[in-house]
């Protein structure tokens, strides 16, 4: 195994060696001058295009593509990913401070949508056809179709604006208790994890309805096991297997998600951070924060096939 994880480690590097380099010219492609964004358009007629041309010599924004990724990639791979255009700071730790709030909302996002699909997922899978079954599908199909943002804004006028039950914006209210960052928490948590419940139900009803049907659950029932047992002991534990890897690829794609609920909840987190920072030309907090998910995706994948062999003995990784 350790053999295989070097040597994915070492395709991984040459994968995100690509990926910078494509996003490195796309974001530098992109239309808009980030030095005008930092010039009053009044200030435009008295200096405006000699500030111009100074800070874009500065920023070595007039230096060819090429030396710009180079000098980039030189600094990145000693930990230095530049300075905000627009707060002048280190992009690091523009996105390091960032990172908590995102991981407490997709942490707690990515559990409750577990504690949720994989009962009303086993609960499909044995009463199958049934009104239990159908109901399922029909939440699953429901919160699949509808974009997790649209759900954030109904939530946010029922349970904030209407009942009044939950704050509306932010992750603190100044002078809040100790439980208030959990108030904060509750409606873009909820909603996150309903649009993730959706597709792990299905993975979870389809992988236990398969193992349901499998010999070995006949020749466990043959020998006497009973039902709780054959359901818990062997079928739902090889069903889940299939979703340790969905799990891992689930994960950048809540990154996703969390991006415009982080926007319309004002959560203090990346996807907010990234939303703002391409409104505003922000190229190396935009560069970071692209090449964070790209970094994310290569470890969860990583991970997903690590897991799916541990999990299962039968599995060996070559």
């Amino acid at each position: 195994m350790l053999t295989y994880v070097a040597r994915r480690l070492m395709v991984n590097v040459g994968v995100f060696l690509l990926i910078s380099v494509g996003v490195f010219l796309l974001v530098r492609a992109a239309p808009g001058d980030p030095v005008r964004m930092m010039v009053n358009p009044e200030q435009l007629a008295a200096g405006g295009p000699d500030f111009i041309a100074r800070k874009r010599a500065e920023l070595g924004l007039d230096d060819p593509v090429v030396v710009r990724y180079v000098v980039w990639l030189r600094d990145a791979l000693t930990g230095d990913l530049g300075y905000s255009f627009v707060s002048h700071r280190p992009v690091s730790a523009v996105l390091g401070e960032r990172i908590g709030p995102t991981v407490l909302l997709m942490g707690t996002a990515l559990l409750l949508g577990l504690l949720v699909a994989v009962p009303a997922g086993t609960l499909a899978a044995v009463r199958r056809n049934s009104a239990a079954d159908y109901a399922s599908a029909v939440v699953s199909l429901a919160v699949i179709s509808v974009p997790s943002f649209f759900l954030g804004i109904a939530a946010i006028y029922v349970f904030s604006l209407t009942l009044g039950w939950f704050p509306s914006s932010g992750m603190t209210t100044p002078g809040g208790g100790g439980t208030d960052v959990l108030a904060h928490l509750v409606l873009p948590a909820a909603i996150l994890a309903l649009s993730i419940a959706g597709p792990f139900m299905r993975y979870v009803r389809g992988g236990l309805i398969a193992e349901l049907g499998a010999d070995y659950i006949r020749t466990a029932e043959a020998k006497g096991a009973g039902p709780p047992r054959v359901l818990l002991r062997h079928a739902l534990r090889n069903a889940l297997i299939p979703l340790i890897t969905v799990i891992m690829i689930y994960v950048p794609q809540l990154l996703a998600g969390a991006v415009a609920l982080e926007q319309v909840f004002a959560w203090p987190g990346m996807g907010q951070l990234a939303i703002s920072s391409i409104g505003q030309l922000d190229y190396p907090v935009v560069i970071g924060f692209a090449l964070f998910i790209a970094v994310l995706v290569l470890l969860c994948n990583l991970a997903a096939d690590v897991l799916y062999a541990v999990a299962d003995p039968r599995i060996s990784l070559q």
